[in-house]
């Protein structure tokens, strides 16, 4: 490197500069003449050329003593890089010169530790040459020993460095190892005279103890700095020093872990030192102290923490050494045992574990040395003071000891778990409100039962309160709470200890019994419970009545498992709730059929319109005068692939049942309202189409906002629509109906209650809800004229239309002498098979533009 070279060359003897100052003073001075001027020029001309001529021979002086040098010599900048190197170094490195120049010193040394300029800083600082032996590198990557001495200098105001490399190839000898591992090693390592003086300290032990550049370690280590204490955090004085131990007991000191605290920056570390004492030849006493230490700082804080940690979490740890055949436990394991004396051997803890759990730990332990493996196990155990608690054991072989000779594993305290775990598990077993087993506890018990051959017969009942729910709505839940512990503890009574009773959830409960020894028990406690529910309930001067429903079910032929066992009984038990209440009903193989049916039927309809399988039929509603067609109704019809065609009254009950009607109302809707779009846009003008509202429909989305969204997207007017729907909505008096009623007929839309007077016949609610209409219930249709009552009911239904100037529609018209009936009572328009059934959209196209549908056309 050109400008190092030069910047290293010595200034010249021969300087010009007197020269020049002459030949300046000559050029101001006017009385100067000019020959005495030409004279100075060519002195300075010459002198010019002499200082040139010696800067030039120092250079190549230097250059010359420089690479005459026959060790590699490199100048380096302070920072470590390389400035310059003689022709001896780039033979020896055999590398080209742009390889080196310019790159920081470990391009040649690359085994340095990352601060290893620190000691050499350290050493120049202190007028002193550093000395180190490393391997340096050649350019084909093979290594050879040397010997560096570096020595600083200064120039043009910058810290540089000169470093002579001698070759040990020759000589490297077991010293010179020794003190290559010294240097290269990560263990501290510091060498102290008796007066506690540093004598040398390698790299790591700068680092150990956090020297910086121009640190030495002696002024570090200055006693008033630190405070130093042993692994329990005890303060050491000077003579407690294991350093000091060492030199004067003269033996080495082994692994002692102490705390250094450096007071200045506050500091806290921990070291495990090892203290050997240097003798000289032929002395007695030693004059030297090793130390060599390594930091521990991270592994003290984990077991601190490890240690805290058992102690707040009650988990010891121990160890079984079956070499030496002795148990180390920690101190939170010592605690938890509670064993005086603490046993020594696996023989003795297992010793201290509960009779009936010591076998279970014993196997453990033997399995786990034959086929290693671990093992995880909660067993009682005895302390000295005779009371009993409960560990976990958790034990494992050490993964690194092929012969099993180790066990280590963890003891946690978990007694106040186990007894809230009992606690829990008599609470998770029983019925809070009643003192009842809960569903858990009994279909457990029931599984039991069922899996064990020898009490397999056992037969359910399963009973439902009968109007629970109106009584919970009408007098609050205090009352029905206090109802359902009553007729809980009326049950229990009943049953009398031939079966368990459990509420089986809300005002349900179930018996089970056993089968083995009367096979008439579950019909006699089920008249047993019947009768006990007899008398009257009282709650706050209220009197009510409660009676049950019950279905009876027996194991195995009603059901192997106990979940198709409580199913079948439930059915049995809807059954009887169907047929007349207050009663008990069995299951039966035709009620299995009719239940599977049910299934078959939930479980194709909900896929039915996923698959396209429904679609609707319309059937004229029209004028009884003229026969004119005014309208129609829109009637669901599903095509099955294997029963075929099927009418409403055949799945409408199931989809409400399973909620399903909720999305087959919502295609109706929609469909009805496409298919007037396109009546209209066929020239047929606008006809009114009439569709069923389910009430889950009603309740379970926002009606009004659903309506306008379809009608919008055929872009049709709400008149286009009317809404039928049944009369369980007359009694939802809340803001909600009201205001969904509104905001259709505010739309335009036509709303009738469909069937009036089969149902509640709210007539209080029905002034208050905005309708337009009512719908006259084939029910009642069918038996006029001849039937007297349904006469009367038909002339009531029409002076409440006529009286309230409601629309009136009848339905289920057969005969031409319902038709001139209802024309004499002044029913304006009807509907039913004496004009046509539900028809195919084309067909009521045709009928439509035909003018009218009277009784002869059909």
């Amino acid at each position: 490197m050109t400008d190092a070279r030069d910047d290293a060359v010595p200034p010249t003897s021969v300087d010009p500069t007197q020269t020049l100052d002459a030949l300046d003073r000559a050029r101001r001075n006017p009385d100067i003449a000019p020959a005495d001027a030409q004279r100075l020029l060519e002195r300075a001309h010459a002198a010019l050329l002499a200082a040139l001529a010696e800067t030039e021979s120092e250079r190549l002086r230097y250059t010359a003593l420089f690479d005459a040098v026959p060790d590699p010599v490199s100048i380096l900048d302070w920072d470590g890089t390389v400035l310059d190197l003689n022709k001896a170094g780039l033979a020896a490195y055999r590398r080209p010169r742009e390889q080196i120049v310019g790159q920081p010193i470990e391009v040649l040394n690359p085994d340095l530790p990352k601060d290893h300029m620190v000691p050499v800083w350290e050493a120049l600082s202190r007028g002193e040459t550093y000395v180190v032996e490393v391997a340096n590198m050649r350019g084909d990557g093979s290594r050879f020993p040397v010997e560096v001495h570096t020595a600083g200098f200064d120039y043009k105001g910058k810290r540089r460095m000169v470093a002579v490399a001698r070759d040990l190839s020759n000589r490297w000898t077991a010293e010179n190892r020794y003190r290559l591992l010294l240097e290269s090693i990560d263990v501290g390592v510091i060498l102290f005279d008796r007066d506690m003086r540093v004598v040398t300290a390698n790299p790591a032990a700068h680092r150990a103890i956090g020297a910086g550049p121009g640190q030495t370690v002696n002024t570090l280590l200055r006693p008033e700095n630190w405070k130093i204490v042993d692994a329990r955090g005890r303060p050491l004085t000077f003579r407690e020093w294991p350093t000091t131990q060492a030199l004067e007991r003269a033996q080495v000191i082994s692994n002692t872990v102490v705390g250094l605290y450096y007071v200045p920056s506050q500091r806290m570390s921990w070291i495990s030192v090892t203290s050997v004492p240097v003798f000289e030849a032929e002395g007695t006493a030693p004059d030297y102290v090793f130390a060599m230490f390594s930091d521990v700082t991270t592994l003290k804080r984990d077991n601190v923490l490890f240690d805290r940690a058992q102690g707040l979490a009650h988990i010891g740890g121990w160890e079984w050494d079956r070499g030496r055949q002795r148990l180390y436990l920690t101190h939170e394991a010592q605690r938890i045992l509670g064993r005086s004396p603490l046993p020594q051997t696996i023989e003795e803890m297992i010793a201290g574990v509960a009779p009936g759990d010591r076998m279970r730990l014993r196997t453990a332990v033997d399995r786990l040395i034959e086929t290693g493996g671990s093992f995880d196990l909660e067993l009682q155990y005895l302390r000295s003071d005779h009371h009993a608690c409960w560990v976990r054991v958790i034990g494992e072989a050490d993964t690194a000891d092929p012969g099993t000779s180790r066990i280590v594993g963890t003891l946690q305290d978990i007694t106040e778990r186990k007894h809230a775990e009992e606690t829990l598990r008599v609470q998770a077993r029983t019925d809070p409100l009643t003192g009842l087993l809960n569903r858990d506890a009994i279909l457990v018990e029931l599984d039991l039962r069922m899996q064990d051959p020898a009490h397999a017969s056992v037969a359910v009942l399963y009973i439902d309160l009968d109007r629970f729910k109106v009584i919970n709505d009408v007098l609050g839940h205090a009352a029905g709470d206090e109802l359902l512990a009553s007729a809980a503890q009326r049950i229990s009574t009943a049953v009398a200890g031939e079966g368990l009773v459990a509420r089986f959830g809300g005002d349900e409960f179930l018996v089970m019994c056993n089968l083995a020894d009367d096979a008439q028990r579950p019909e006699r406690i089920a008249g047993a419970i019947l009768h006990a529910l007899n008398d009257s309930f009282r709650f706050d001067n209220e009197e009510f009545t409660i009676t049950a429903s019950i279905g009876i079910a027996r194991a195995p032929g009603d059901g192997e498992r106990p979940q198709s066992l409580i199913q079948n009984a439930d059915a049995a038990m809807y059954d009887s709730k169907r047929r007349s209440r207050n009663a008990w009903q069995a299951f039966t193989p035709a009620l299995a059929q009719t239940q599977a049916d049910r299934l078959w039927m939930e479980t194709h309809l909900r896929r039915a319109a996923d698959n396209g399988e429904f679609h609707l039929v319309y059937q004229p509603q029209v004028d009884l005068l003229s026969g004119r067609v005014v309208a129609a109704e829109a009637l669901i019809r599903w095509q099955n692939h294997l029963l075929g065609e099927l009418r409403p009254d055949r799945f409408i009950s199931h989809a409400e049942t399973t909620g399903d009607i909720v999305r087959i109302g919502s295609w109706v809707l929609r469909e009805a309202c496409r298919q007037v779009a396109a009546w209209r846009d066929a020239g047929l003008g606008i006809v009114r189409v009439a569709v069923n509202v389910s009430y889950r429909q009603f309740v379970g989305e926002d009606l009004a906002e659903a309506v306008q969204r379809i009608l919008d997207e055929f872009h049709l007017p709400g008149a286009a629509l009317e809404l039928e729907f049944t009369e369980r909505v007359l009694i939802e008096d809340a803001p909600d109906t009201l205001r969904t009623f509104a905001d259709l007929r505010e739309m335009g839309v036509v709303l009738t209650i469909d069937d009036f007077g089969e149902g509640y016949s709210a007539l209080n609610y029905l002034r208050r809800l905005p309708i337009h209409g009512l719908k006259l219930s084939q029910l009642f249709v069918e038996g006029v004229p001849t039937n007297h009552s349904d006469v009367a009911v038909c002339q009531a239904v029409v002076g409440i239309a006529r009286s309230l100037g409601l629309g009136l529609v009848a339905e289920g018209v057969e005969s031409e002498a319902q038709r001139q009936f209802l024309l004499r009572l002044g029913v304006p328009i009807a509907q039913g098979f004496l004009f046509a059934p539900g028809l195919k959209p084309d067909e009521f196209a045709r009928r439509l533009e035909q003018g009218g549908l009277h009784p002869s056309t059909h």
